[in-house]
């Protein structure tokens, strides 16, 4: 068996040595960790650091941070700045797409004027000999009259100020209608068509023009029409306007009448013809009613002679036309306003039987010229909602210039629904009516 290894006193006292210098160099490498922090704590700096060379150093910093900020905000600010050139250039080219439509406008306008003119001179300058076949044209657009602005003094000074090329559109009101009346001139001034007059027949209405910067026209006291146009309900005061209407023809200016129960979607002045002396929208539904048909009449006793044709129109709305100034158009006005005050008739009866009934015995028609407005631009509520917002095809296509609530007795709610389709976009804003006046 082997002994263990005996270890002598030699390599004892080495071993004790070594462990000595170490637990010597330990504490060494301690007392200096602990004086760097120390000195590191107190001074963070060094020994040698200045304040100025603190302060240089803060700069560099701020510098570099503002530099890098400022990189930072640069796409910010150039997209603020190509922002604000993008809206600039939006309404330089909003304003000349107006001017572009104003002048579109006015270039129709003097080509209407144009071939009216030269239509006139050809055929009233001297007698002619009838042309070729299909080259004759009677003379549909009458002379307008020579103005004379002795007839009202003060209605002439508001028509120079208010009409565009001598035409405005006009508005015959009284506080009965005065929330449609605020509906309609709401989508006017959105349009931005400056030529509308409203004739103020009371107090509250000339105030409500006021206040919202509506070029208005009172009357000079009149009996006779201030008790109707006061007091008067819709088909009243609707037969005032063939009284005061002719002021302004005599004065020289073409009017677009409009009741107030109208709410206006487009400039309507970019829509006429201006070739007759009436332009009227319909109260027809559909192509035959609107312009016109063939419409058989059955008498089965007549035997082989049963069937007798007739011509068939669906009225003229007397609430929305224009009229030129032309010795016929007075000429109408005067006689439906002679009847009015000596029948008890409705309006736009008169209105229409003026216009249509040919000359008989004991009765001389009027040689006035007519032209119906198009049904879908100029469109009455029974179109709108009886027709259109049924059909997908007709909703996109058609944009009219106008939607005459002369349907319905809901008017002032369906006026305000039509806005909210046509100019806010709210698709859903026309299905809770019914066609008519059902419940």
């Amino acid at each position: 068996m082997m002994a263990g290894r005996r270890v002598g006193p030699l390599m004892r006292n080495n071993s004790s040595g070594a462990a000595f210098i170490k637990s010597r160099v330990g504490i060494a490498v301690a007392l200096g960790i602990l004086l760097g922090c120390a000195f590191a704590f107190f001074y963070p700096h060094g020994f040698f650091f200045s304040s100025t060379s603190a302060r240089l150093q803060t700069s560099s910093l701020r510098s570099v941070i503002s530099q890098v900020v400022s990189t930072s905000c640069e796409p910010s600010e150039k997209v603020k700045a190509l922002k604000f050139e993008f809206a600039e250039a939006s309404e330089k080219n909003a304003e000349l797409q107006k001017q572009v439509k104003e002048l579109t406008s006015k270039l129709r306008y003097a080509e209407q004027i144009k071939q009216q003119a030269e239509t006139q001179v050809a055929i009233l300058g001297q007698q002619h000999k009838a042309g070729p076949f299909g080259t004759v044209k009677a003379l549909r657009t009458n002379l307008e009259v020579i103005p004379d602005e002795s007839v009202n003094p003060r209605l002439s000074a508001i028509l120079d100020k208010v009409a565009v090329q001598k035409e405005l559109i006009v508005t015959l009101a009284n506080s009965n209608v005065k929330e449609m009346l605020e509906v309609q001139f709401t989508t006017i001034k959105k349009l931005g068509i400056p030529n509308y007059l409203v004739v103020a027949l009371d107090d509250e209405i000339v105030d409500l023009c006021e206040s919202n910067d509506i070029a208005f026209y009172k009357r000079d006291p009149d009996e006779g029409l201030d008790s109707v146009g006061k007091s008067g309900g819709n088909h009243a005061v609707s037969g005032l306007k063939f009284q005061i209407l002719r002021e302004f023809l005599q004065l020289g200016y073409g009017v677009l009448l409009s009741d107030v129960d109208i709410v206006y979607l487009q400039n309507p002045f970019n829509h006429l013809y201006r070739d007759s002396d009436v332009e009227s929208m319909t109260d027809g539904h559909n192509n035959m009613t609107a312009y016109g048909y063939d419409d058989v009449f059955d008498e089965p006793s007549m035997g082989w002679a049963r069937y007798a044709h007739t011509m068939r129109i669906w009225v003229y709305n007397s609430g929305f036309f224009y009229i030129r100034p032309t010795i016929p158009s007075i000429e109408l006005l005067d006689r439906v306003a002679y009847r009015l005050a000596h029948e008890t008739a409705w309006d736009q009866a008169v209105f229409n039987e003026e216009l249509f009934f040919p000359s008989h015995p004991g009765y001389d028609g009027l040689f006035a010229s007519r032209r119906t407005m198009d049904l879908y631009l100029f469109m009455n509520s029974k179109v709108l909602f009886k027709t259109v917002r049924k059909d997908g095809e007709l909703r996109k296509k058609v944009k009219p210039v106008i939607v005459h609530v002369n349907y319905h007795p809901d008017k002032l709610p369906r006026m305000k629904a039509i806005v909210e389709f046509y100019v806010n976009g709210d698709q859903e804003a026309l299905k809770s009516f019914p066609d008519g006046s059902e419940k």
